[in-house]
């Protein structure tokens, strides 16, 4: 997904504050999640969530005021209960590294208990 750095990213230098690395990695997901048909909406419906379980961040470069981002999610391990991302944030312009990411999730009921995670999610994060 593209993503336009605005004002509020960024801190008083004009550079991407840390945090909000965060965020993007989250709507990054949330569209990878959407391409392949799962709604994290329907998702609360149905008393399942998702939460960071992990998450391991390498800052390579710094993002500024007006740059274009490319933020990817990769599946690269889904186990019973576990959804584990590759993650990448690219300056659109140049193709420079700004982020590297690796986040596990964690399946959840709606007392926050961790569960198996259902047999048709599982197939549509694997195919």
């Amino acid at each position: 997904m593209e993503k336009r750095v605005y004002y509020h990213d960024t801190d008083a230098g004009g550079v991407v504050y840390y945090g909000n690395y965060l965020k993007f990695l989250e709507e990054s997901r949330t569209e990878h999640l959407e391409k392949k048909g799962l709604s994290v909406k329907a998702f609360h419906e149905q008393g399942i969530f998702y939460a960071v379980r992990k998450c391991s961040i390498d800052y390579k470069s710094p993002a500024k005021y007006g740059d274009i981002l490319i933020c990817q999610a990769q599946v690269i391990k889904v186990t019973a209960a576990q959804i584990i991302f590759q993650q990448t944030i690219l300056q659109k312009k140049s193709a420079r590294v700004v982020v590297e990411a690796l986040v596990n999730l964690v399946c959840l009921n709606s007392q926050f208990k961790p569960i198996a995670m259902p047999d048709h999610i599982k197939d549509s994060l694997t195919s």
